[in-house]
Formats: C-alpha cells, structure tokens, sequence
C-alpha cells in the first residue's frame, strides 16, 4: 500500500545583533530591530496520516507520545506541547503519525523550538491544504508557542525560519516587517570564510533569562542596553551592505558587551574564558547566540587565525560545528513510500 508522506524543514538561526528588542514590552513601546541569518542545520517534521483517530510522536530530543484525537483538544502538560497546539488549532481529527528531529540540541540558542513549530507548521498547512503566506505563517506560529502555550520568548526565531536568509526584523505596534538583506557574494564568501561556531556544551533554559531581563527592562536597568543592541543590530547589516567584514565582527564584539547588560544570567565564567580565548587567538569579535547562558557562541575571525581560534577552543572542551548560510526558510514537501 502506497502511503503520501509530508515533510517539512525549517533553519536555525544565528542572532548577530538585537536579539532581545523582538520581546515584550520592549518591542511595543520602544520598537525592536534585530538583524540575523539562517544557517544550514534544520529542524524537520514528517506527517504521515493513519487511517486512525489516534496521533502517534517520535521526537528525537523528547521521545514518544500517543493520544487519540476523538476526545476534544488534547491537554498541554509539557510532553509534545507544541504539535498538541498545532493540532488543537486546526482541529485535526484524522490520525497522523509525526516524526521530528533537529540538527541542535534543545536550549543551543539557534532558535531551536521556534524552527520545531514552524517545520511543524510547515507539514502540517501543507497536508492540510491551509494557505498561508510568510507573515501569517510566523505569526500562527508565534501566537501558539508564546501566547497559546506562554513559553517566554520573541518573534526574531519564527519569522526567520520561515523567510531564511539574512533578515533585518523590525518589530513594533504596527506588527513586525522582515528586511531582507541582499548581500553580494563575495561578501557571503568572505563572512563565511571567516565565521566560526561553536557549542559550549551549556544547555540552558532561556525563559529564564528572558524573564530577567523584561524585568531589568521593567525596572529601568538595562534600556540603554537594548537601545544599543537595537542600533547595532542597523549597524551590522550596513557594514556588511559595505563589504566590511572586519567592522561587522567589530560589530559583534560590541553587541556582546551590550547583550551582557542585560541581565547577570547572559554570561557566565565559562562562556568568559572562551570569549577571552577566542579573542586572544585571532577572532575579531563575537557573541553567543540566543538569550546567553550558554549554547552555540559565533565568532568572525580574521582570515589566517581562524583555525587557530579553533583549535585553542577545541582545547578548552568546545565544539566547533561546521555550517553554510541558508539562504531559504522553511521548504515543504511530499514523498510517496
């Protein structure tokens, strides 16, 4: 028997500068800016109908799960919450198996379960013959995650995996408008050439971070920081528009002195010894991508010191991940097996 399988990626994201300004109240009072690229590890889902009432869910990061779809929306309790959301929106009835997997480990800081829901999306409007267009999109998948379900967080991860790319986001009362910044390709060649990422091995729970830093807003703390990450966030893309690799890394070492102001939580004693590792061996500047605390951290090395940063973080215990800009965001597709 033939079955009509849907699958769906998504990219994660690395966040250059702004990253913060996308989350409320900050976004409507003062208006957030964010620049950011999409880069070639995934998040996917796959969807292939049953013929039952039942949704079955293998994840790779948090397991299985099964449940029937006959009895009303199905209940959130921390177990598939995002696919259950999915689900309970469209109202599904029809049973379904569901396979996800991701090319970052939860709490990385790329973006990861923003890039989960939008491939989930992604599948589940295609099987579902639902047309929406890139905005409506990010915004179905912002409304579940933050607001249906209250994971704490901004808009900066959904709408770059679903318009991939280098993006300048604004994010303000008015909703949000996605740039795209057409860069030529000897700028991409060069920014790649000289672009490293690392993971740290540090996990972390960025709510956490989030919610301390809306409160240092609140408190009247850090605005000046998240005014000059919102100003630099302009500045990195203009630079790079230039063709000036070297003042976009100069960029990011300053967005990472802004982006630890914060709160106390962006950084700790170990992502400050390989930030002072990487700059003593040849990086220009860097930051760790996401709320901080731990995660994957980018840096633009100078040309010839590159592998030199990499290998001195490698000694530290850090892994060094190889990756390409994506140009394209969120791709859907069938397959028959």
């Amino acid at each position: 028997m033939t079955r009509e399988i849907i699958r769906a990626r998504a990219p994660l994201r690395i966040g250059m500068a702004g990253g913060g300004t996308d989350v409320e109240p900050y976004a409507s009072e003062r208006g957030g800016r964010v620049f950011n690229a999409t880069i070639d590890k995934y998040a996917y889902c796959t969807i292939v109908p049953n013929n039952t009432d039942r949704l079955s869910i293998v994840s790779l990061d948090y397991g299985t799960f099964e449940a029937p779809l006959d009895g009303g929306p199905l209940r959130y309790d921390g177990n598939m919450d995002l696919i259950k959301a999915v689900s309970n929106h469209f109202g599904i009835t029809d049973g379904y198996d569901v396979f996800i997997h991701s090319d970052a480990p939860p709490g990385s800081g790329l973006g990861g379960s923003s890039t989960v829901i939008v491939s989930i999306l992604g599948a589940v409007t295609e099987w579902r013959g639902e047309g929406l267009n890139e905005y409506e999109l990010a915004e179905l998948a912002f409304s579940l995650e933050r607001e249906e379900l209250g994971l704490k967080g901004g808009k900066q991860d959904q709408y770059a995996a679903v318009f991939g790319g280098f993006n300048l986001m604004e994010f303000g009362t008015a909703g949000v408008r996605v740039n795209k910044v057409r860069l030529k390709n000897d700028t991409i060649n060069e920014l790649q050439y000289c672009s490293l990422l690392c993971y740290t091995g540090n996990s972390r729970e960025s709510a956490n971070i989030i919610e301390a830093q809306m409160k240092g807003y609140g408190d009247g703390r850090n605005t000046d920081a998240l005014d000059a990450s919102k100003r630099l966030a302009s500045e990195g893309r203009n630079a790079l528009m230039r063709g000036n690799v070297k003042e976009f890394g100069e960029m990011l070492n300053e967005a990472w002195a802004q982006k630890k102001r914060f709160t106390q939580d962006v950084t700790n004693n170990s992502l400050d010894r390989y930030y002072k590792a990487a700059m003593e061996s040849g990086a220009v500047g860097g930051k760790i991508s996401g709320a901080g605390g731990g995660g994957f951290m980018y840096f633009v090395c100078e040309y010839d010191k590159k592998h030199i940063v990499a290998k001195n973080l490698k000694k530290m215990g850090a892994t060094i991940t190889d990756f390409m800009f994506e140009k394209h965001g969120v791709q859907v597709w069938r397959q028959k097996e």
